[in-house]
């Protein structure tokens, strides 16, 4: 499938998400000092709740040396920053490890909603 037409399907499929998801959210690991977090911040971080990607899921910060609040499951911990896990009701169904730059980002959590979606 051509990428033009992979991301036409992703962003179809995060439009419908609302409905057929549960309680999405993105959570996202950091710490301080992190300088791939501070460019996630300066690229992504402003346009993200304006997005059919931060509506479908609305982020949410946790550091990652903290405990893990009691209302999320994760498959494992995360390990380095910034680590993105989408979370349907509190239960993880997909990571981002690290931030391969705007061009990457937004593909991958479309796809990993998509995917939510479609389960």
């Amino acid at each position: 499938m051509a990428y033009p037409a992979l991301l036409a399907s992703a962003f179809l499929a995060v439009s419908g998400v609302a409905a057929a998801a549960g309680d999405l959210q993105l959570l996202m690991f950091e710490q301080p000092g992190c300088i791939y977090c501070a460019r996630w911040n300066e690229e992504i971080a402003p346009q993200y709740p304006l997005t059919d990607e931060g509506r479908a899921a609305p982020l949410r910060r946790l550091q990652l040396r903290d405990p893990l609040p009691g209302d999320l499951s994760l498959i494992s911990s995360p390990v380095f920053t910034p680590t993105f896990v989408l979370v349907e009701d509190g239960a993880e169904t997909g990571r981002i490890e690290g931030y391969p730059g705007a061009d990457f980002f937004w593909p991958l959590l479309a796809g990993l909603i998509a995917e939510t979606a479609a389960d």
